[in-house]
């Protein structure tokens, strides 16, 4: 079961989160379990791995607004620095970008 507690160990910036969702830590845990179980992660490797880079930027956007808000650090910051490298559609190896993404993902999921 997904606590406060767990989020804040996982390195949450719990306090942050909760401000933005004003205090109401059923509704902010409610929103971190929609995020962990957010299909885009998924699709964000498909689409990087294919090849689509325009699409892939799309997702990692949109991750880094959900993962932002809710101040979850550990998966926020590297979907943040591939989000960087495909708006600018940079030419590099995404694979380990995507490796800690997916790990920090499933740390978060494994908390559920």
């Amino acid at each position: 079961m997904l606590t406060i507690d767990a989020l804040r160990a996982y390195g949450a910036d719990v306090d942050d989160g909760l401000r933005r969702c004003m205090n109401n830590e059923g509704f902010y845990l409610k929103l971190v379990e929609k995020a962990a179980a957010d299909p885009s992660f998924e699709q964000l490797r498909e689409a990087v791995e294919g090849g689509d880079l325009g699409r892939g930027f799309e997702l990692a956007h949109a991750l880094k607004g959900v993962t932002a808000n809710l101040s979850l650090t550990p998966v926020e910051t590297p979907v943040r620095e591939i989000t960087e490298l495909l708006r600018s559609r940079t030419e590099t190896d995404y694979g380990p970008y995507l490796d800690r993404i997916a790990e920090a993902k499933q740390k978060l999921t494994a908390l559920l």
